[in-house]
């Protein structure tokens, strides 16, 4: 479950395509041809018109050049699942369509008969409901393909269909020339520096974005492509330019080798600077002895461009610029810019050329990187400070010294997500003479790459062992470790191997001997929390949150254990301390570019903002997750992905996906990506009113012991089965659940316990407890849980007779479901509304939008009593439009007849809150 492309800025070609679209849904047809450069966005924008076609039948096809020679090989990719519709053909037009696609024998078709007949074929498709019709690669098409669409583009007027050509330039084509076309350019430096921003989690080096942002163009293919490839340059500028081996890298260099000897010195002294410093450059040539009209050559040939800052054409040139020197040549100009940036103010960048140009190990330059790196990473700069530690151990001689950056090395690029640098690091740290210590922390930092790269059930266990050999060596690092080990127990869940799961980890925690810090209350309490239970642990979880909230924990236990605080919080059932805690961790992780960190805080933000109802800002962090992700590497499930399915509603799409997500966990061994699976499951039966699948899914969730994980699941089990006739089972999730709040004094916990207690109760009792769990959940910003609240307790009221105060916990409940995007939940509340005698408007995904002009057209005409022909002839729009436009009127307004038509409202009430 893959978030969509990044589409960054575009607004005008945005507006262009939702125009079009907009005519289609209207009962018009429209045509467009989006042209640019290879990477422009072309694609990424027609994924964003079929995400925004979501009430339309979608057709799309890519162009192969491989098929170029192969007449109406993509006319049949398109039109394939569309031939159901050809039987209503005219015979010669269906003789047309089966010769051509190889299902008939005879005479080749004229190109105008094959043409009117995809013509009347779309046209048909479109009859049910608009056709948008997406064809990337264009250029692609074999020659009677594009004739033929050529020819079905220029005749499309009323069909209801949308034919949109992604066509790659500089292009030959000349057979959808005079179509409406739509030149897709580069972003604007705004537009592409916010998407090298998104796209690169971490501190962006800003000269280093701008200079590559400029070289790029805007194209967003490039950036992206750097984003992922060059992360150590852009974060910070501490790498040197990739030395590729494509062919057009290889044009570059045959270039740039035919120049003269000092001009191609000049061209390696700019592609040495990440920054494109034009000062620096130029007092550095001075250095090296070279002239400013020995520059010429290469600005005439177009390779580079300098004024206020040095830019080259292509990022490619610069990296051609680099690999054609030789090795000598490089530490000379590495040389150069060292000294031409003395009392620059730039300390770190000086060094690091020092370090490029140095031949072999040198211990005080290795030293000055170390000390340079540590200001980086205490700035947040994981990624520079990994790439500054690596060079510095690659220059130290003292072997115990080496290790230690080594290992310091491999730490700042765990936290920055370079999980495949960690490992080598780790390797070449082994071969060393490592002592007993080292080796525990070579063994732990390698068990906590695996469980960042891969969750897994075999971490827990690993960390475990980790932190017994530690525990004689260095027991507060014992201790931390033990808390790494619990985290990834509760990854792993009832999926973790022997001797690794939560109860095994909890029970190794040793007792303390010290005066406790934050972080020993954190693992004192989650290991009571699972060894004795919630009213053992919630002294020091409390004093732990505390403790953490207060600003005086380092940045780096934050950033390793911040998920766990807002864990402490939520198994003490305190929103505003799994809120605060969250935000905490997430912009800590964000300020300091700590991929693995942040990744864990933006999955648990993405739940919080979905329980307050915040379904755009989670599909916001959505996007966010999935790049560092990207980044990263990382394989982990997106716990938000999954509630977003269950709000939907939407079981058909929903289950598939869910069934697939719960699979690939188990995989991988992560327990908790089944339990979210499973919740997500029963809170989407739920809505629907499936209550016996519910109930299987809720009692699968909360089966073991996670913690606040399980207390979490528990009053989902109590509706379900009492919505489904298993009283028992009701009533003993409800004593499971009063373990977990008892001894609380906050309204989340109290709240739910006092709805799952009203659901197995009876008359004034359930009256009285629905009623306090409403008044609690009110004084949360839980706005999910309280809508849920209003639901059962209205439907409890219907089902006393108490219609009218049914109706007003509905209407609530129904609004802030409808509010929320929680549409299955919206639909429940509906029924049981219109069960009171209420009417309702209905809305769902596809229909929550008011009436279109051409939509509110159509329904005044039909009131005023003309038939679907007689409308269709004034407005110009065939009659099955007619319909068409009128089923979606019907089911805007919750109705199914024109004769409601005539007494429904065609500008309803507008929703306040």
């Amino acid at each position: 479950m893959a978030a969509a492309p990044i589409l960054q800025g575009r607004r005008h070609e945005r507006e262009r395509l939702d125009q079009a679209l907009l005519r289609v849904e209207d009962g018009e047809s429209a045509v467009l041809v989006l042209r640019g450069e290879a990477g422009a966005g072309k694609t990424t924008l027609l994924r964003h018109l079929e995400e925004r076609a979501s009430g339309c039948r979608i057709a799309r096809i890519t162009g192969v050049e491989s098929e170029l020679d192969l007449p109406f090989a993509a006319l049949h990719q398109l039109c394939a699942p569309l031939l159901a519709s050809a039987a209503t053909l005219p015979e010669p037009q269906r003789q047309a369509i089966d010769v051509a696609f190889g299902n008939a024998t005879g005479p080749a078709p004229g190109r105008l008969v094959l043409g009117l007949a995809v013509l009347s074929l779309l046209a048909e498709a479109a009859e049910e409901r608009p056709l948008v019709c997406l064809v990337d690669d264009a250029q692609w098409l074999d020659v009677a393909t594009r004739q033929v669409l050529g020819f079905v583009a220029r005749r499309l007027h009323a069909e209801s269909v949308l034919l949109v050509f992604a066509v790659r330039e500089p292009s030959q084509d000349t057979l959808l020339a005079g179509l409406p076309e739509l030149t897709v350019d580069g972003l604007a430096e705004e537009d592409a520096r916010a998407l090298l921003t998104v796209t690169t989690p971490g501190l962006l080096d800003a000269k280093v974005a701008d200079r590559i942002v400029a070289e790029t163009r805007g194209n967003p293919l490039a950036l992206l492509e750097l984003s992922h490839s060059g992360r150590a340059e852009l974060l910070g500028g501490f790498a040197l330019p990739a030395i590729g081996t494509g062919a057009l890298q290889e044009r570059y260099e045959n270039r740039i080798r035919a120049l003269p000897e000092p001009t191609r010195l000049l061209l390696l002294l700019a592609a040495a600077d990440p920054t494109g410093d034009a000062a620096l450059f130029w007092r550095a040539s001075q250095a090296l002895g070279l002239e400013a009209e020995q520059a010429v050559p290469a600005q005439e040939a177009q390779l580079v461009e300098i004024g206020g800052n040095v830019r080259f054409r292509h990022p490619l040139v610069r990296s051609a610029a680099y690999a054609a020197g030789d090795a000598e040549a490089r530490r000379a100009v590495h040389r150069a810019l060292a000294g031409a940036s003395e009392g620059g103010g730039d300390r770190r960048r000086r060094v690091w050329h020092l370090a490029a140009a140095a031949t072999g190990p040198d211990e005080r330059l290795a030293a000055e990187l170390a000390a340079v790196a540590e200001g980086v990473e205490s700035r947040g700069g994981f990624a520079a400070a990994a790439a500054l530690l690596r060079r510095s151990s690659e220059l130290t001689i003292d072997p115990g010294l080496k290790i230690e950056r080594t290992l310091a090395a491999s730490r700042a690029a765990l936290d920055a997500g370079d999980f495949a640098s960690v490992l080598a690091m780790l390797a070449r740290a082994e071969a060393l003479p490592v002592d007993d210590l080292q080796s525990a922390r070579i063994y732990l930092i390698r068990g906590l790459t695996d469980r960042a790269a891969h969750s897994g059930r075999e971490a827990p266990a690993a960390l475990l062992r980790a932190a017994r050999r530690l525990e004689p060596l260095d027991s507060r690092l014992a201790r931390h470790t033990l808390l790494d080990a619990w985290s990834a127990a509760l990854v792993a869940g009832r999926l973790a191997v022997p001797g690794g799961d939560l109860s095994a980890v909890s029970a190794a925690t040793p007792p303390l001997n010290d005066a406790p810090t934050a972080a020993d209350h954190l693992l004192d309490g989650l290991a009571a929390l699972i060894t004795t239970g919630t009213g053992a642990g919630r002294p020091s979880l409390r004093e732990a949150v505390t403790e953490f909230l207060a600003d005086g924990v380092p940045a780096d236990l934050w950033l390793r254990y911040g998920v766990l605080v807002a864990n402490a919080a939520l198994s003490l059932w305190d929103y505003e301390g799994w809120e605060a805690a969250n935000a905490r961790h997430a912009d800590l992780a964000r300020a300091s570019g700590a991929l693995v960190p942040l990744i864990n805080a933006l999955n648990v933000r993405r739940v919080i903002a979905l329980w307050r109802g915040d379904v755009m800002y989670a599909h916001e962090l959505g996007l966010e997750e999935s790049t560092v992700k990207e980044a990263t590497g990382t394989r982990r499930a997106s716990y938000g992905d999954f509630f977003l399915l269950a709000y939907q509603g939407r079981a058909a799409q929903a289950l598939p996906l869910l069934t697939e997500a719960a699979a690939e966990a188990s995989a991988r061994g992560e327990g908790l990506g089944l339990y979210f699976t499973e919740r997500a499951t029963a809170l989407l039966h739920l809505g629907l009113g499936h209550y016996a699948e519910a109930t299987a899914a809720a009692e699968r969730a909360a089966s073991g012991d996670l913690g606040p994980f399980t207390a979490q699941a528990l009053p989902d089990l109590v509706e379900a089965a009492v919505r489904s006739g298993a009283t028992a089972l009701a009533e003993r999730a409800l004593v499971r659940l009063g373990t977990y709040t008892a001894g609380s004094d906050l309204e989340w916990g109290l709240g739910l316990q006092a709805r799952a207690r009203a659901l197995v109760s009876h008359g004034d009792e359930a009256d009285r407890s629905y009623a306090e769990a409403v008044e609690r959940l009110s004084r949360t910003r839980l706005r999910f849980e309280l809508a849920r609240t209003r639901l059962v307790y209205g439907e409890w009221l219907r089902r006393e007779r108490s219609r009218v105060a049914a109706r007003q916990q509905l209407k609530q409940a129904y609004e802030e479901f409808i509010a929320m995007g929680a549409d299955g939940f919206a639909e429940r509340a509906r029924h049981e509304l219109l069960a009171t005698g209420e009417k309702v408007r209905k809305r769902t995904a596809d229909t929550a939008d008011d009436l279109t002009p051409q939509e509110e057209q159509v329904a005044r005409m039909a009131r005023d009593g003309r038939t679907n022909a007689e409308i269709g002839a004034e407005l110009y729009i065939s009659a099955r439009t007619v319909e068409w436009h009128l089923r979606k009127v019907f089911g805007k307004l919750g109705i199914t007849s024109r004769r409601e038509l005539r007494d429904a409202p065609l500008h309803p009430p507008r929703r306040t809150r």
